[in-house]
Protein backbone atom coordinates (compact mmCIF):
# COMPACT_ATOMS: atom_id res chain seq x y z
CA UNK A 1 0.00 0.00 0.00
CA UNK A 2 -0.73 2.31 -1.67
CA UNK A 3 1.03 0.62 -4.70
CA UNK A 4 -0.21 -3.05 -3.94
CA UNK A 5 -3.35 -1.89 -3.19
CA UNK A 6 -5.35 -4.04 -6.31
CA UNK A 7 -3.65 -7.09 -5.02
CA UNK A 8 -4.70 -6.20 -1.24
CA UNK A 9 -8.19 -5.99 -2.41
CA UNK A 10 -8.00 -9.40 -4.63
CA UNK A 11 -6.60 -10.74 -1.55
CA UNK A 12 -9.47 -9.85 0.59
CA UNK A 13 -11.99 -11.33 -1.66
CA UNK A 14 -10.47 -14.76 -1.47
CA UNK A 15 -11.72 -17.50 0.32
CA UNK A 16 -10.47 -17.94 3.96
CA UNK A 17 -8.35 -20.93 4.17
CA UNK A 18 -9.20 -23.38 7.96
CA UNK A 19 -6.71 -23.77 10.37
CA UNK A 20 -7.01 -25.95 13.20
CA UNK A 21 -5.44 -25.99 16.69
CA UNK A 22 -5.21 -29.42 17.94
CA UNK A 23 -5.28 -29.80 21.66
CA UNK A 24 -1.93 -30.96 22.82
CA UNK A 25 -3.07 -32.09 26.02
CA UNK A 26 -5.66 -34.99 24.21
CA UNK A 27 -3.60 -35.87 21.38
CA UNK A 28 -0.19 -35.08 18.97
CA UNK A 29 -0.22 -32.96 16.12
CA UNK A 30 1.34 -35.89 13.80
CA UNK A 31 -1.80 -38.43 15.52
CA UNK A 32 -5.15 -35.96 14.40
CA UNK A 33 -2.57 -35.59 10.98
CA UNK A 34 -3.43 -39.25 10.93
CA UNK A 35 -7.16 -39.17 11.58
CA UNK A 36 -7.81 -36.54 9.37
CA UNK A 37 -6.30 -38.49 6.81
CA UNK A 38 -8.29 -41.78 7.73
CA UNK A 39 -11.51 -39.68 7.03
CA UNK A 40 -10.51 -38.17 3.57
CA UNK A 41 -9.14 -35.16 4.83
CA UNK A 42 -5.51 -33.62 4.50
CA UNK A 43 -3.54 -30.75 6.16
CA UNK A 44 -0.32 -29.31 6.37
CA UNK A 45 1.54 -28.69 9.73
CA UNK A 46 1.71 -24.69 10.50
CA UNK A 47 3.61 -23.37 13.56
CA UNK A 48 3.69 -25.43 16.83
CA UNK A 49 0.36 -26.95 16.88
CA UNK A 50 -1.80 -26.13 13.58
CA UNK A 51 -2.87 -28.02 10.80
CA UNK A 52 -3.77 -25.72 7.62
CA UNK A 53 -7.01 -27.94 6.30
CA UNK A 54 -6.05 -28.30 2.30
CA UNK A 55 -10.55 -28.11 2.03
CA UNK A 56 -12.54 -26.32 4.59
CA UNK A 57 -15.07 -28.33 5.97
CA UNK A 58 -18.21 -28.10 8.52
CA UNK A 59 -16.74 -28.76 12.24
CA UNK A 60 -19.55 -31.65 12.39
CA UNK A 61 -17.58 -33.27 9.87
CA UNK A 62 -13.83 -32.94 12.20
CA UNK A 63 -13.05 -36.31 13.74
CA UNK A 64 -13.06 -35.47 17.67
CA UNK A 65 -13.81 -32.36 17.59
CA UNK A 66 -17.03 -32.87 20.15
CA UNK A 67 -14.76 -34.85 22.00
CA UNK A 68 -11.97 -31.59 22.17
CA UNK A 69 -9.64 -33.37 20.10
CA UNK A 70 -9.20 -30.11 17.91
CA UNK A 71 -10.27 -26.48 17.87
CA UNK A 72 -10.78 -23.63 14.79
CA UNK A 73 -8.47 -20.87 14.72
CA UNK A 74 -6.60 -18.86 12.22
CA UNK A 75 -3.06 -19.47 12.55
CA UNK A 76 -2.05 -16.10 12.80
CA UNK A 77 -3.97 -15.42 16.00
CA UNK A 78 -2.03 -19.05 17.35
CA UNK A 79 0.72 -16.89 17.32
CA UNK A 80 -0.34 -15.23 20.80
CA UNK A 81 -0.03 -17.77 23.14
CA UNK A 82 3.68 -18.63 22.51
CA UNK A 83 4.69 -15.16 22.52
CA UNK A 84 3.32 -14.66 25.93
CA UNK A 85 5.69 -16.95 27.05
CA UNK A 86 3.57 -18.12 29.84
CA UNK A 87 5.28 -20.51 32.43
CA UNK A 88 4.17 -23.44 34.39
CA UNK A 89 2.43 -22.03 37.44
CA UNK A 90 1.86 -18.31 36.14
CA UNK A 91 -1.68 -16.73 37.03
CA UNK A 92 -2.42 -15.46 33.36
CA UNK A 93 -5.10 -12.91 32.14
CA UNK A 94 -6.66 -13.08 28.85
CA UNK A 95 -8.20 -9.26 29.33
CA UNK A 96 -10.88 -9.76 26.28
CA UNK A 97 -11.35 -13.42 25.96
CA UNK A 98 -14.75 -14.14 24.48
CA UNK A 99 -15.34 -16.29 22.29
CA UNK A 100 -12.26 -18.39 24.06
CA UNK A 101 -9.48 -19.31 21.71
CA UNK A 102 -6.69 -17.65 23.42
CA UNK A 103 -8.17 -18.86 26.75
CA UNK A 104 -8.69 -22.05 25.85
CA UNK A 105 -4.74 -22.22 23.91
CA UNK A 106 -3.28 -20.99 26.79
CA UNK A 107 -4.38 -23.47 29.23
CA UNK A 108 -3.58 -26.24 26.39
CA UNK A 109 0.17 -24.95 26.13
CA UNK A 110 1.10 -25.10 29.95
CA UNK A 111 -0.14 -25.55 33.39
CA UNK A 112 -1.31 -21.87 34.26
CA UNK A 113 -4.31 -20.55 36.06
CA UNK A 114 -6.42 -18.98 33.69
CA UNK A 115 -8.70 -15.99 34.29
CA UNK A 116 -11.22 -15.35 30.89
CA UNK A 117 -12.46 -11.88 31.29
CA UNK A 118 -14.92 -10.42 29.06
CA UNK A 119 -17.18 -7.41 29.53
CA UNK A 120 -20.16 -9.29 26.91
CA UNK A 121 -21.98 -11.85 29.18
CA UNK A 122 -23.64 -14.03 26.08
CA UNK A 123 -20.24 -14.10 24.57
CA UNK A 124 -18.88 -15.04 28.02
CA UNK A 125 -21.17 -17.99 27.90
CA UNK A 126 -19.18 -19.14 24.42
CA UNK A 127 -15.77 -19.45 26.61
CA UNK A 128 -17.42 -21.65 29.12
CA UNK A 129 -19.04 -24.01 26.43
CA UNK A 130 -15.54 -23.96 24.39
CA UNK A 131 -13.66 -24.85 27.70
CA UNK A 132 -16.52 -27.51 28.84
CA UNK A 133 -15.68 -29.11 25.25
CA UNK A 134 -11.98 -29.06 25.58
CA UNK A 135 -12.28 -30.28 29.30
CA UNK A 136 -10.36 -27.70 30.07
CA UNK A 137 -10.65 -25.20 33.65
CA UNK A 138 -10.75 -21.40 33.63
CA UNK A 139 -12.04 -18.71 35.79
CA UNK A 140 -14.16 -16.77 34.07
CA UNK A 141 -15.36 -13.02 35.02
CA UNK A 142 -17.96 -10.36 32.79
CA UNK A 143 -16.09 -7.33 33.48
CA UNK A 144 -14.71 -4.68 31.85
CA UNK A 145 -10.81 -4.43 30.88
CA UNK A 146 -10.52 -0.62 31.49
CA UNK A 147 -11.91 -0.59 35.04
CA UNK A 148 -9.89 -2.92 37.09
CA UNK A 149 -11.16 -1.73 40.33
CA UNK A 150 -15.16 -3.58 39.45
CA UNK A 151 -13.01 -6.97 38.96
CA UNK A 152 -10.08 -7.77 40.33
CA UNK A 153 -9.45 -9.11 43.31
CA UNK A 154 -5.40 -7.63 44.33
CA UNK A 155 -3.53 -10.48 42.99
CA UNK A 156 -1.28 -9.88 40.50
CA UNK A 157 -1.25 -11.39 37.14
CA UNK A 158 2.46 -12.50 35.69
CA UNK A 159 1.17 -12.63 32.11
CA UNK A 160 -1.62 -10.48 30.44
CA UNK A 161 -3.26 -11.15 26.96
CA UNK A 162 -5.33 -7.96 26.03
CA UNK A 163 -6.80 -8.61 22.26
CA UNK A 164 -8.52 -5.50 22.07
CA UNK A 165 -10.85 -4.12 20.39
CA UNK A 166 -9.90 -3.65 16.96
CA UNK A 167 -10.57 -2.41 13.20
CA UNK A 168 -10.94 -6.32 12.51
CA UNK A 169 -9.38 -5.14 9.04
CA UNK A 170 -6.97 -8.17 9.49
CA UNK A 171 -9.95 -10.33 8.77
CA UNK A 172 -11.98 -8.85 6.49
CA UNK A 173 -12.39 -12.36 4.36
CA UNK A 174 -14.21 -13.88 7.12
CA UNK A 175 -16.29 -11.06 7.61
CA UNK A 176 -17.17 -8.88 4.35
CA UNK A 177 -19.53 -7.20 5.42
CA UNK A 178 -16.93 -5.02 7.59
CA UNK A 179 -16.06 -3.75 4.03
CA UNK A 180 -19.26 -1.37 4.00
CA UNK A 181 -19.97 -1.43 7.74
CA UNK A 182 -16.25 0.42 8.94
CA UNK A 183 -15.58 3.72 9.19
CA UNK A 184 -12.93 5.92 9.20
CA UNK A 185 -13.71 7.78 12.19
CA UNK A 186 -14.07 4.45 14.01
CA UNK A 187 -9.96 3.66 14.34
CA UNK A 188 -9.76 6.80 16.49
CA UNK A 189 -12.33 5.45 19.11
CA UNK A 190 -11.09 2.17 18.86
CA UNK A 191 -7.61 3.77 19.70
CA UNK A 192 -9.03 5.62 22.27
CA UNK A 193 -10.53 2.36 23.81
CA UNK A 194 -7.18 0.71 23.60
CA UNK A 195 -5.41 3.05 25.14
CA UNK A 196 -7.61 3.30 28.13
CA UNK A 197 -7.36 -0.69 28.62
CA UNK A 198 -4.14 -0.47 28.19
CA UNK A 199 -3.37 2.45 30.45
CA UNK A 200 -5.81 0.18 32.96
CA UNK A 201 -4.16 -3.15 32.95
CA UNK A 202 -0.56 -2.55 33.17
CA UNK A 203 -1.23 -1.80 37.14
CA UNK A 204 -2.49 -5.69 37.62
CA UNK A 205 0.57 -6.83 35.90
Amino acid sequence: HPADWEAILEADNRHPPMTLRVNRRATTVAAYHDLLRSHGMDARPVGEAALLLDKPVPVSRLPGFAEGLVSVQDAGAQLAVPLLDAQPGMRVLDACAAPGGKTAHLLEWTDVAVTALDSDAPRLEKVRENLARLRLAAECLQGDAAKPETWWDGRPFQRILADVPCSASGVVRRHPDIKWLRRESDIAQFAAAQREILEALWRVL
